[in-house]
C-alpha cells in the first residue's frame, strides 16, 4: 500500500493529475482541459469516428463509460482541429459539418433530465440492478417505486426505459425526463429471459399502443403512393388503382395499431383517407 501511495504521489507531481485529499481513500483524476494519456497512432479517421460516436451515442451508453472516454474524445477533437500545412482545414474535420440526422417531425428541443438521474439509471441497466425512482406519471401524479430497468430507447428527442415494477411481471415504459430522483440500489436482479428489447420495439410497444396488429385499408394520393412504394408500411403492403376509375390509389397493409399510426395518418392531411377497419376510421375522424 505504501508503495502504491508513493507512486500515485509521483504521478501527481509528473502529470496533470490532481488529488482529492478531502476524504480517505484519496481520489485521483486528470485535470480538466488536459490531454491525459494520448492514444498512440490515433488517426484523423479514428478521431472522426470517435466524435461521431460521442454525438450520437451519448445517451445510449452507460454514463460511466462515456466519462471514462472523455480524454479520448478531447484528443480526437484536438486532432481534427489541427490544420494541415498551409493552414487548410483537414477533410475529416469538415466531414462533421457535411452530415446530419434529419428529423421527420417538427423539430423539438430535448426535455431536460434531472442531474444524476441518467448516471444512476445507466449504471443500474448496465449491471442489472434494482433502481429506486421518484417520477411523475402521465396524470401528473408523483410516485416512488422500485423498478427493474431493462434498457434504454431513444424516440426522437426523448428517452424511455422499459422496466418491471417491483411486485409485478408486466413491462411498462417510463420517460426518463419525468424521473426527478434515481438511486441504483446495488441489488442485482435476474433479467427476464423472455424479454428482448428489439422484439419489444418491433411489436410496437414504444408506439403508445398494445402491440396489436391490424389490417388497414387506405385511399392515398399520388405523392403518398410514391413515398410508400419507396418506404412501405409493412412486408405485405399492396397498392392498386382506386376502384371504379376514381382518382388515387388503394393501399392495404398489416401494421401495429398505436397512437403513432393515428398521428401519422392525420399528419398526411387530404393525402389519405381511412377505409378500414371501422375502429380506425372512428379514431381517425375524431
Amino acid at each position: 500500500l505504501r508503495s502504491i501511495q508513493r507512486q500515485l504521489a509521483l504521478l501527481v507531481e509528473t502529470f496533470d493529475i490532481e488529488c482529492d485529499a478531502s476524504a480517505s481513500p484519496y481520489g485521483y483524476r486528470w485535470k480538466e482541459g488536459v490531454n491525459g494519456l494520448r492514444l498512440p497512432g490515433l488517426t484523423e479517421q479514428e478521431s472522426l469516428l470517435l466524435m461521431l460516436a460521442k454525438k450520437h451515442l451519448e445517451h445510449l451508453l452507460p454514463a460511466s463509460l462515456m466519462g471514462s472516454m472523455e480524454g479520448f474524445f478531447e484528443q480526437a477533437r484536438r486532432n481534427l482541429e489541427r490544420s494541415q500545412p498551409g493552414d487548410s482545414p483537414r477533410p475529416e474535420s469538415q466531414w462533421l459539418k457535411k452530415v446530419r440526422v434529419v428529423s421527420t417531425t417538427v423539430p423539438m428541443l430535448p426535455p431536460s433530465i434531472a442531474p444524476g438521474v441518467f448516471d444512476e439509471l445507466s449504471s443500474a441497466i448496465y449491471k442489472d440492478q434494482w433502481l429506486e425512482i421518484t417520477y411523475r406519471n402521465a396524470k401528473g401524479q408523483i410516485k416512488e417505486k422500485k423498478v427493474m430497468p431493462l434498457g434504454i430507447a431513444q424516440q426522437g428527442q426523448r428517452l424511455f426505459v422499459p422496466c418491471v415494477f417491483d411486485g409485478f411481471s408486466d413491462v411498462r415504459n417510463i420517460a426518463v425526463h419525468r424521473i426527478s430522483q434515481a438511486k441504483n440500489t446495488g441489488q442485482p436482479f435476474i433479467r427476464p429471459k423472455d424479454f428482448d428489447l428489439e422484439a419489444y420495439d418491433d411489436s410496437g410497444r414504444f408506439g403508445y399502443g398494445k402491440a396489436e396488429k391490424i389490417a388497414i385499408r387506405l385511399w392515398i394520393n399520388n405523392y403518398l403512393k410514391l413515398l410508400l412504394e419507396e418506404t412501405p408500411l409493412s412486408e405485405d403492403q399492396t397498392i392498386a388503382a382506386a376502384p371504379d376509375g376514381a382518382a388515387g390509389w388503394e393501399l392495404t397493409a398489416t401494421v401495429t395499431d398505436s397512437m403513432l399510426l393515428v398521428w401519422w395518418l392525420r399528419s398526411q392531411g387530404r393525402g389519405v383517407k381511412v377505409l378500414g377497419p371501422a375502429d380506425l376510421i372512428a379514431r381517425f375522424s375524431v
